[in-house]
Formats: structure tokens, sequence, C-alpha cells
């Protein structure tokens, strides 16, 4: 069924966060700016994901919606955020993620025109990365574009695409933007739309996990993943549910 767009439908900014004190004023700081020069914002939510800190309150002063996902795990945080909102377009972003106002009006303006029904951005980061650090930003990137595949840390959609894929795989612990990516982009290709992935834009986010652990320790958990179903275990998936590296 064609999809029917008007200039006045709302988007809301979801924003998934456990234990992100440190982050999560920054990044909603960014949201605020970039808001204020993108119209037809319903608000800003945030996913309080059974914190142990005060991202709540933080949060909360900063002038956000907040509700609660007792579940840690974020693909259930990301839907509970998407089921708080009645907005039709809905953006994701990462608690320790920048969001610019052009590459919020890029992807607003995508779903506005029609000619996607959702996307991501390629990526940088904010540290100045050497060696296989940057060789493998470069590759994501390369292939981000090329198979249109979004990164986790800025998705964007429409209601009507996130339904009728069944939202975020809450099986998986970690990639669930890939699989997410796939559907999509088979519901678009039906639709006869796209999914986008913005490349004069790049969303800044990041980089502390190179701080956190070693080379080393980001590679053998990459390869961890490549074990069939390891995906869908927290105990596979420690380098995103370990906050005990947090200054």
């Amino acid at each position: 069924m064609e999809q029917s767009f008007t200039p006045n439908t709302h988007y809301t900014i979801i924003v998934p966060a456990w234990n992100e004190s440190a982050c999560i004023e920054d990044t909603l700081k960014s949201l605020s700016a970039a808001v204020t020069e993108v119209p037809l914002c319903d608000g800003i939510v945030v996913v309080d994901n059974n914190s142990t800190d005060d991202t709540a309150s933080l949060a909360k002063k900063a002038g956000a919606t907040v509700v609660f996902e007792p579940v840690n795990q974020i693909s259930r945080a990301r839907n509970t955020g998407a089921r708080s909102t009645e907005s039709q377009w809905l953006v994701f972003i990462d608690a320790d993620t920048a969001l610019t106002a052009d590459l919020l009006q890029t992807a607003i303006a995508s779903l506005q025109s029609g000619r996607a029904i959702g996307g991501g951005a390629t990526v940088r980061f904010d540290q100045h990365l050497t060696g296989l650090s940057a060789v493998l930003v470069r590759v994501w990137n390369w292939w981000s574009v090329y198979s249109s595949t979004a990164a986790g840390c800025f998705m964007f959609c429409t209601r009507d695409a996130f339904e009728a894929v069944g939202g975020f795989d809450e099986k998986q612990f970690v990639a669930e933007e890939l699989y997410f990516s796939r559907k999509m982009k088979k519901l678009a290709k039906k639709q006869g739309r796209g999914f986008l992935i913005i490349n004069e834009h790049p969303v800044l986010s990041s980089a502390r996990k190179k701080d956190w652990y070693s080379t080393s320790q980001i590679l053998w958990q990459i390869v961890l993943l490549l074990l069939p179903g390891a995906s869908r275990s927290k105990r596979f998936c420690g380098m995103w549910y370990d906050r005990s590296r947090l200054p």
C-alpha cells in the first residue's frame, strides 16, 4: 500500500540510555540545538534502560521526556521509546552521539519527500583515529553506503515502516541495526522507495570504546560475534553491556 506524506507530519527523537550520565547532557544539548532549526519535533524521549546512575534525572533536567525500560537491552529500549510516542516519524540516536541540524534536516526531508522510508548516516568519531581503527571506520562507512546498512548510533524511519518490520529484534543483544536495516531494505524495495544512508553529513559518535579496550580486545569481540547465534547471547556481547570502565 502506498504511504501518504504530509508537510505537517511530526517526528520524535528517541535516545536509549543506560548509565550515560557522563554523556547524556552533551547529547541532549546537541539535540535541542538541532530541533530548533528543524521544525515539527514532538519532543526528545530518553529511555532509561534501568540505569543505576543519575542518567534519568539529568535527562529530565535537560527537558527530555524520560520513560523506563527495565530489561537492559538496546533493542527493547528503542522499541519502548517508539511505543511512547504517536509521532509518524522516528529518529533513534545513541546517548554518546551528537546530532547536527544539517543531518536531521536531510533525514526528515527524505521522509517528507516520500523517497525513503528510513535510513542512517556514515559515522565520524570525536577522536582522531589512526592505524587499524581508522581503516575499520573507512571500511564500515564504505560498506554502509554500498549496502544501505545503517550504523546503530543514528537511524530514522517512518512509523508505518517501523511497525511493518516489527521494530528492532528483541532476540538480538547487539547488531540489531543490521537486522533492522535488512528488513527495512526489503520493505523499501517492495514499496519502490529507498533506505537512505546520508554521507554528506556524518553523525558524530564517541570513540570511548577505543579508550576502554585494546585493539586486540575489540577484534576478539568481533570474532566472537561471528559465531552462530552469538549476538543473541548477552554473555558474548560484553563490550556493549559493560559500564565498569566509565570514569
